[in-house]
């Protein structure tokens, strides 16, 4: 019956448009993710949540009154799904997997590809069409959250439990950062957004965004011999001094990078954005500095040219900020793991979650599974198993337990 009310749920919930956008410069940055925000507000008040609110920057909090005995806490998950180029609209499906390979529409999930399946034979299994990602990130962690909410039942047996759902984590934690911390007024928090039963993350990246701006000077054929400065040729050869094996298609596990990942010019101007992500501190540091120092180096290697470098930081790396006062968030879900017979499984993540932000601003924030594989990906799938126990261990959390 549980399993039965998730699928139904995650299912309401996933089909519910809400793909955030890059390219816009609100918040939210699509109108979509305003219906999903107000869908879950009606939820969380027909499951007895009070003060729920959602503010100007599509911000969902609500509060579970506790019984005054323990800390409050907090449970935030992200509404938005994100843009990879598939369709907006999602259309999940759900399978009783046998095993072997899974039909998603007209594509086909080579079971000899995606390994990681074969240990779901027996399971109900929601999965894409092949068309969209499933969505599953992060609208497992809110239909987990909502469903424990709707177990509490209106009361928490032990202290308040506060919830937030934000928009815009997929571009850039957006969202998070609108955050009204007077109705969040949590000990600590978890954001329940990540991958496979029993994972577990503590350390994240640090993330900076890098934009290289080039100005050059454009001329008529007739006379741009000595005069033009071209400055996609000045982009390309900015680009072309980064270490070519120290790029997210060539390091793994605690490996830093520096990812161009965008870059677009005309004959006046050239524009190059840079993902720059280390999980140490120092490294971290050091890669701002090297890519201020080449954006330097070009433009002092080409004077006439006018060249630009702003670095924004995103998100620290969540353990930076864990102290012996508030490691109680980690301990106390550990053992709430070990209580319910869910086998922790330690990632360090190569990413970053709205809790990395949180953490940051002074409210540790570890993050721990949702049940899904493959995230980003028309391979995206959600063993409904996994999320029983996503959910089960979000109640005991919600009850003090």
């Amino acid at each position: 019956m549980t399993q039965q009310r998730l699928t139904e749920r995650f299912l309401r919930y996933a089909r519910t448009e809400s793909q955030s956008d890059a390219a816009a410069a609100t918040v939210p940055s699509t109108d979509s993710q305003w219906a999903f925000a107000r869908m879950l507000v009606r939820d969380l008040t027909a499951a007895g949540a009070t003060d729920v609110h959602l503010s100007d920057t599509c911000v969902v909090t609500a509060k579970i009154p506790g019984a005054g005995v323990g800390p409050s806490i907090g449970f935030c998950s992200h509404m938005d799904t994100v843009d990879v180029n598939l369709s907006p609209t999602l259309n999940p499906q759900v399978t009783e997997y046998t095993g072997g390979d899974l039909r998603l529409g007209s594509t086909l999930m080579r079971a000899d590809e995606h390994p990681e399946r074969a240990a779901y034979v027996g399971q109900t299994i929601l999965h894409t069409d092949g068309t969209s990602v499933l969505g599953a990130d992060d609208k497992a962690g809110v239909t987990a959250i909502m469903e424990a909410v709707a177990a509490l039942g209106g009361q928490a047996p032990a202290g308040d439990v506060y919830v937030a759902f934000v928009p815009d984590e997929e571009i850039g934690l957006r969202g998070v950062r609108t955050i009204d911390f007077d109705r969040f007024p949590v000990d600590y928090a978890y954001t329940v957004d990540g991958g496979e039963l029993g994972e577990v993350v503590e350390v994240t990246f640090n993330a900076a965004t890098a934009t290289i701006v080039i100005q050059g000077v454009s001329a008529h054929p007739m006379n741009a011999k000595g005069n033009l400065v071209n400055p996609i040729t000045l982009g390309m050869e900015f680009a072309s001094q980064l270490d070519p094996l120290e790029t997210l298609e060539h390091t793994e596990g605690r490996e830093g990078y520096i990812w161009c990942n965008h870059i677009e010019g005309n004959q006046s101007t050239c524009t190059l954005s840079l993902s720059i992500r280390d999980h140490d501190r120092a490294g971290y540091e050091e890669k701002k500095k090297r890519v201020r120092s080449l954006a330097d180096e070009l433009a002092h290697a080409h004077p006439r040219a006018t060249v630009t470098c702003t670095i924004e930081d995103v998100y620290g790396n969540i353990s930076d900020a864990k102290t012996p006062d508030n490691a109680v968030a980690s301990q106390r879900l550990r053992a709430a793991m070990e209580r319910l017979g869910i086998a922790i499984k330690e990632l360090d993540m190569r990413g970053g979650t709205d809790g990395a932000w949180l953490s940051n601003q002074g409210i540790y924030t570890p993050n721990y599974f949702t049940g899904a594989h493959n995230f980003h990906s028309i391979y995206e799938f959600l063993p409904v198993p996994s999320l029983e126990r996503c959910y089960e261990l979000t109640l005991a959390l919600m009850r003090g337990e």
